[in-house]
C-alpha cells in the first residue's frame, strides 16, 4: 500500500515537470518566432523628427522591387505600414533563421541611427552624411548646418497680404512633385521632402517621386527606403547609371501619374501656400509654364532670405541665364502686386507644367545631356510654340544657391554643345551672334546633326514662330549688334596699370565701377559694340553714369525704345560719355579707386585699351 502511494506520488511529480516543462518550450517558442511584441513598447523611434504616419496621406507599405536593366533603373513602390514599427519593418525585410534577428536589427540601427538624448528641434549626428573636417559635400552646400536645423522648419509668412485672401478652383489638378538628387546632403534631401508634404494640400499631391541618380552615399543608398517607407504618398525611383540632372527628370516625368508635373530640387523648402497657385494657374490654362517666386537659402548657414523685388528670367548671348528686376513699365501695367507675369525665362529650380501639354510639345529635349540650360530651351520652346511663361508672386520656395567652389560642376565642352542645340534649332539666323560671343564653334557630329534635324521637325509639326517675334515681344531688351571683332577683353588703364573692375554682390546694379589688379575674373571682362560697354559674362549689364560716377546697370530693360548710343571708344583710347562729352578717368592711380567723368584732355591717365583675352 506505502509502494502504490508512492509511485503515485511519484507520477504525478513527472507529469508536473512533464507539464512545466512543456510551458517553458511553449513560452521559448512564443519568445523565439515573436521577438519584437515584447520590445515595441520600449523602443525608441530612430527618426525623432518625423510624426507618426497621417491617414490622410496615400497608404504605403512593403518594397515590391522591380529591376529592369535594359532601362536603367529600380522602381521601389511602398504599401501600407502604418501599424508597424521599426523593428516589424526590419524583421520583414529579413531572409534565414529567426535567431538572426539581433544581428540584423543593430545593423540596420546602424544605418539608420539610434537617437541621443538631445531636443526635438535636433537632427541625430548620425544623419550628416558629410564626412569629418570636410563640411561642405559635394553639391556645394555646408550639410553640417542642415544638420542642426530640424527637419520641419516653419517659415515665416513672407507672402504679400493679398495672397492669404486668394480664392482657387475647388478642383485642382492633381500633382506629380518630382525631386531628383545626386549624393545630396542627408537632411538637406529630408527636410526637401518634408516642406512638400508639410505645405501641400493632401488632396493635389498624386505623389512625390525621388529619383536616385546614382548616388554614392551609403545612407541615400540603404537607410532612404527605410525613411520613405514611413511617409505617405512617395515613389522612389533608383538609376542605374548616371543621368544628370536633367535626365534624372525625364525619368521621373516618364512614371508620372499625376495631371501636372511639378519638377523641384533637392535643396528646397517650401512655404506654406506654395502649391495651389501654381495649379490654379494652369488650370486656367493648360499651355503655361509656371514658376514660384525663389527666396534664397544661405548655402553656409541655411538662413532663409526673401526675395524683396520681383525678377524675371533672361538671357545673354552667351546663352547664360541671369535675373533682371521687372522692369517698371511691366510694374505700371500689372493691376495688383500679386497678379502673376510674364518671364522671358525661368531658372529650372521649380517649374510646373500639364502633363499632357509637356508631352505634346515634345517633353524633355533627349539632345541636351546632364544639365545646363535647359530650362532655356524649355522657355523658349514654350514661347515660340504658343505657350506662356509665368512667375507667381504668392507663390513662394526657398532654394539653395550652391558655393559653386566645391559643387558638381559641368565640364565646358558639354555645356556648350548643349547651347549650339539651342543655337541650331530655335535662334535661325541669330545664332550667327551666339557662336561671335562664344568664341569657338564644336563641330557637330552625324549624331548630333541627325537629332538637331528631329527637334526642327517637331518645331515645323508644332508651327512654332520665328526667333526674331521672341526678341521683338518677350525679350526686347537684349541688343542684337553684332560685336567689334576684338573688342572685348579687360578694359587696361595706361597710366596707373591697372583694370576695371566691381565688386560682385547680391544686387549688381549700381554697383561702383574701380580699378584693380588686373586678373582673369568675369568682373573684369567687358565688350564694346560701337554703342555700349556691357559686362561680357552677363550682356544685360553695362557701363552707365550716376552723379559723374561710373557705375554698372542694367541695360536690359524690357519694353523700351531702345538706347542711343552712350560711349565711344576712341581709336586713341579715350573713352567718351556722349551725352556730356566727358571721358573715364580714375580719381587716382591706387587699385580700389572709382572712376569719374572728367572733362576729356588726352592725359595718359584717361587713355585706356582692351587686352583680349
Amino acid at each position: 500500500m506505502l509502494l502504490r502511494k508512492r509511485c503515485r506520488s511519484l507520477l504525478c511529480q513527472l507529469q508536473l515537470f512533464v507539464l512545466m516543462l512543456g510551458m517553458l518550450l511553449l513560452l521559448l517558442m512564443i519568445t523565439v518566432l515573436d521577438p519584437i511584441s515584447h520590445s515595441v513598447g520600449t523602443s525608441r523611434d530612430p527618426y525623432p523628427h518625423h510624426n507618426e504616419v497621417d491617414d490622410g496621406w496615400p497608404a504605403m507599405g512593403l518594397f515590391l522591387e522591380r529591376d529592369n536593366n535594359r532601362q536603367g533603373y529600380k522602381v521601389e513602390v511602398l504599401s501600407p505600414l502604418s501599424s508597424l514599427r521599426d523593428e516589424g519593418l526590419i524583421a520583414m525585410k529579413m531572409s534565414g533563421p529567426a535567431q538572426g534577428l539581433d544581428r540584423v536589427r543593430r545593423k540596420m540601427y546602424k544605418i539608420v541611427g539610434q537617437p541621443k538624448k538631445k531636443n526635438e528641434e535636433d537632427i541625430p549626428s548620425v544623419v550628416c552624411v558629410t564626412q569629418k573636417g570636410n563640411a561642405l559635400n559635394r553639391q556645394g552646400l555646408d550639410s553640417s548646418a542642415s544638420q542642426r536645423i530640424p527637419l520641419h522648419r516653419k517659415i515665416p509668412e513672407g507672402r504679400h497680404p493679398l495672397c492669404l485672401h486668394q480664392s482657387y478652383h475647388e478642383k485642382l489638378p492633381t500633382a506629380s512633385v518630382i525631386i531628383s538628387f545626386h549624393d545630396e546632403a542627408w537632411s538637406t534631401l529630408l527636410r526637401t521632402v518634408h516642406s512638400v508634404l508639410d505645405n501641400s494640400p493632401r488632396n493635389v499631391v498624386k505623389e512625390i517621386i525621388l529619383v536616385d541618380d546614382l548616388s554614392q552615399q551609403g545612407q541615400l543608398k540603404s537607410a532612404l527606403s527605410e525613411y520613405i517607407s514611413r511617409l505617405g504618398g512617395l515613389k522612389l525611383i533608383r538609376s542605374n547609371k548616371r543621368l544628370g540632372a536633367y535626365g534624372a527628370r525625364k525619368l521621373g516625368a516618364a512614371r508620372a501619374t499625376g495631371e501636372v508635373l511639378v519638377f523641384m530640387e533637392s535643396h528646397c523648402e517650401c512655404h506654406k501656400g506654395w502649391l495651389e497657385p501654381l495649379l490654379n494657374r494652369i488650370l486656367d490654362n493648360r499651355n503655361r509654364i509656371v514658376s514660384p517666386v525663389l527666396d534664397t537659402i544661405n548655402w553656409k548657414t541655411y538662413e532663409y532670405y526673401y526675395s524683396a523685388d520681383l525678377r524675371q528670367g533672361v538671357f545673354d548671348w552667351n546663352l547664360d541665364f541671369h535675373w533682371v528686376t521687372l522692369p517698371e513699365h511691366e510694374e505700371k501695367v500689372r493691376q495688383s502686386p500679386i497678379i502673376p507675369f510674364r518671364s522671358p525665362i525661368i531658372s529650372g529650380h521649380v517649374v510646373a507644367i500639364d502633363r499632357h501639354y509637356f508631352q505634346n510639345i515634345g517633353g524633355f529635349d533627349t539632345g541636351i545631356n546632364f544639365w545646363g540650360v535647359e530650362n532655356l530651351e524649355l522657355s523658349i520652346r514654350v514661347w515660340l510654340c504658343g505657350g506662356l511663361v509665368e512667375i507667381i508672386p504668392c507663390s513662394r520656395v526657398g532654394h539653395i544657391y550652391q558655393n559653386n567652389s566645391t559643387s558638381n560642376t559641368l565640364p565646358n565642352e558639354a555645356v556648350l554643345r548643349n547651347k549650339i542645340r539651342i543655337a541650331e534649332v530655335w535662334m535661325d539666323s541669330y545664332k550667327d551672334i551666339f557662336y561671335q560671343h562664344v568664341g569657338k564653334e564644336l563641330p557637330i557630329t552625324k549624331i548630333e546633326k541627325a537629332e538637331i534635324n528631329e527637334r526642327e521637325q517637331l518645331r515645323l509639326r508644332l508651327g512654332c514662330k520665328e526667333f526674331q517675334w521672341f526678341l521683338d515681344n518677350i525679350h526686347p531688351g537684349i541688343n542684337t549688334t553684332l560685336s567689334v571683332l576684338g573688342s572685348s577683353g579687360q578694359m587696361f588703364n595706361l597710366d596707373a596699370g591697372f583694370c576695371m573692375d566691381y565688386k560682385f554682390s547680391h544686387e549688381i546694379s549700381g554697383q561702383p565701377v574701380e580699378l584693380s589688379n588686373c586678373a582673369d575674373t568675369i568682373t573684369q571682362i567687358f565688350e564694346y559694340n560701337l554703342k555700349e560697354i556691357l559686362y561680357k559674362s552677363a550682356r544685360s549689364l553695362c557701363l552707365d553714369v550716376r552723379h559723374e560716377r561710373i557705375i554698372i546697370e542694367n541695360c536690359t530693360i524690357l519694353g523700351e525704345p531702345a538706347r542711343k548710343p552712350l560711349w565711344n571708344f576712341s581709336e586713341a583710347g579715350l573713352v567718351k560719355h556722349i551725352p556730356s562729352g566727358k571721358c573715364i578717368e580714375p580719381i587716382n592711380r591706387n587699385p580700389g579707386t572709382t572712376l569719374l567723368l572728367k572733362p576729356c584732355n588726352h592725359q595718359r591717365k584717361q587713355l585706356w585699351k582692351i587686352i583680349p583675352l
